[in-house]
């Protein structure tokens, strides 16, 4: 039987809202987060407890800039330690820091900018292996806007130097980006990175960022890499007008 968690949060009084539905689709328990880069926060807790096919509605600023929300696995939050979780913990605890908060890698990362991009006003999402992988995830709208995802298990088949980290029973639930795992040695001036000497879509081209091939080839509608956009199936948008509503769905 599904279990469904209705949860309520809005913004404070007078502030438009759009809202966001995350769904819980794995047959187990998961602990979501929240980060946002810029601007307005929603009203919100910034991590919460998901149990298996769980949803929540979050009420986000009309203007949310660079807001992220992740998954986590195999939590435990007795003990104040940023390692709390196998993967996807932050600093904070259960509720991740508003400075700093993010999600330690690997983990698939939801990511929306919305009411951006000048005269043609639109919203903008992705889902991002830049930070490597830990859970499968879906951005779907109620506008027939364009699907965002990374619907694939990757860590059972994760090329071995990125593989992990594992669970009690030796599964695999991550599987790390190149830049994570330092295989060129250099994180300060990586091709993986796109740092240093390739930190432009120029100088960091897919052809150099190991395995790239890997994550693009099993997730091609999510960023495989930091300049993933030239790809063109990595960076999505919506026009503002429509006011998508929009579900982010783990385990689709």
């Amino acid at each position: 039987m599904k279990l469904f968690i209705a949860a309520s949060f809005g913004l404070l009084s007078g502030a438009a809202a759009r809202s966001i539905t995350v769904y819980n689709a794995c047959p187990f328990t998961i602990w979501p987060a929240m980060f946002t880069g810029a601007g307005d926060r929603p009203n919100f807790p910034t991590g919460w407890e998901a149990p298996a096919w769980s949803n929540v509605t979050i009420e986000v600023p009309e203007n949310w800039t660079s807001g992220r929300i992740w998954g986590r696995r195999d939590c435990d939050f007795s003990k104040p330690d940023v390692q709390s979780c196998i993967s996807g913990a932050c600093n904070g605890g259960l509720q991740c820091a508003s400075v700093g908060g993010t999600g330690i890698p690997p983990a698939t990362v939801a990511e929306w900018t919305l009411n951006s991009g000048g005269g043609d006003v639109k919203d903008w999402y992705d889902v991002s292996l830049v930070d490597g992988y830990n859970l499968p995830m879906r951005i779907t709208n109620n506008q027939g806007c364009a699907v965002a995802d990374c619907a694939v298990d990757l860590g059972p088949n994760c090329p071995s130097p990125l593989k992990g980290p594992f669970d009690s029973s030796g599964f695999p639930v991550g599987c790390k980006s190149a830049c994570q795992a330092n295989l060129d040695g250099n994180p300060g001036d990586s091709a993986n990175c796109c740092t240093g000497s390739h930190n432009s879509a120029g100088t960091c081209q897919p052809s150099g960022v190991a395995y790239y091939d890997y994550f693009k080839g099993h997730c091609p509608n999510a960023y495989a890499y930091a300049f993933d956009e030239g790809s063109g199936t990595a960076l999505w948008n919506c026009p503002s007008g429509n006011r998508a509503h929009y579900t982010l769905t783990f385990c689709p």
